[in-house]
């Protein structure tokens, strides 16, 4: 065997036996599946924005697709109006979780009842909860317009999802419906893990319930409060399936958010290629916002560690 192949022998024996290549090794399943499902359609959208694909086949275009994009005076609006949402939703479930996950915490008779009754708007399939709603917001039949009738704020029908506004703040509300329960449950869990002997200690010391909500458990569940708040404002930005089963962007673009604009223009006007371009800007723009909301969120996190 010639010093050449004693070389290779001893440089692959000696990899073999590191411990860097049993991990890649492990990882590598997993990253060849990840890239499959993640890494290839992104290529792939990344190809598609610059050619001008659509039913009658593809050609490459360069960047007129983005410079198409950023000329459109309407698309500033579809992308203020998704941050709007985003952080509208987002706030109000975790104002509305940490209430519910505060109520369900505490020690009363057929608590798990109460914990097993909150799961439901999360637990039914969302297109059967959005038909529940569209009900809810008739204006001729539903229960919504019925009772504000019956208490004398409305003089007659009332289409919750025909006008712009009423229509926006709807679909949040729905959404808040939706995504509430999930909130509360980890902030719930995050709760029953904060050791009991510092809420005996600080009753001892004569503290009242509000200091020992500020000082103990919101700096305990600061963790568990940051990750679902970037969770949830993910989800929420990309959220489809509300918007689209109560109004379909509707109406007059009302509610039409970075992901509606995005469906319509590729699948329902077969523009797959400028499509992609706008597919592209959601995600830029919510890797942007992640990292910063990490960088913010960990400076937070750091804060309540000191204290």
């Amino acid at each position: 065997m010639s010093s050449k192949n004693l070389a290779y022998n001893s440089l692959w024996q000696r990899l073999v036996r590191s411990h860097a290549f049993y991990a890649w090794l492990l990882i590598a399943p997993a990253a060849l599946f990840l890239f499959t499902i993640v890494g290839w359609p992104l290529i792939e959208t990344v190809r598609l924005s610059f050619t001008n694909a659509g039913l009658g086949g593809e050609e490459y275009i360069g960047f007129y697709n983005y410079e198409k994009l950023f000329s459109n005076r309407k698309y500033p609006g579809i992308v203020g109006r998704t941050f709007y949402w985003m952080f509208l939703s987002v706030s109000l479930k975790m104002i509305l979780g940490l209430i519910g996950a505060l109520l369900l915490n505490v020690k009363l008779r057929g608590r798990a009842a109460f914990r097993v009754l909150v799961m439901p708007p999360w637990i039914v399939p969302m297109a059967i909860g959005c038909i529940g709603w569209l009900w809810v917001y008739n204006g001729h039949f539903g229960i919504l317009a019925g009772v504000l009738m019956h208490l004398g704020i409305l003089d007659g029908p009332f289409e919750f999802l025909a006008y712009r506004n009423s229509a926006f703040y709807s679909a949040v509300i729905t959404d808040v419906w939706v995504g509430t329960p999930m909130v509360t449950v980890f902030f719930l869990a995050a709760m029953q893990g904060v050791s009991q002997d510092l809420y005996e200690a600080a009753y001892v010391d004569g503290a009242s319930r509000w200091y020992r909500f500020r000082r103990i458990t919101i700096p305990q569940i600061m963790p568990v409060i940051l990750t679902m708040a970037l969770l949830s404002a993910i989800w929420t930005f990309n959220s489809f399936e509300i918007i689209w089963i109560l109004t379909e962007g509707g109406p007059r673009g009302a509610t039409t958010t970075m992901i509606i604009d995005t469906y319509k223009m590729a699948i329902a006007n077969y523009k797959f290629g400028y499509g992609a371009t706008r597919a592209l800007m959601v995600v830029m723009l919510l890797a942007i916002f992640s990292l910063l909301y990490l960088v913010l969120l960990n400076k937070v996190n750091e804060r309540f560690k000191v204290k």
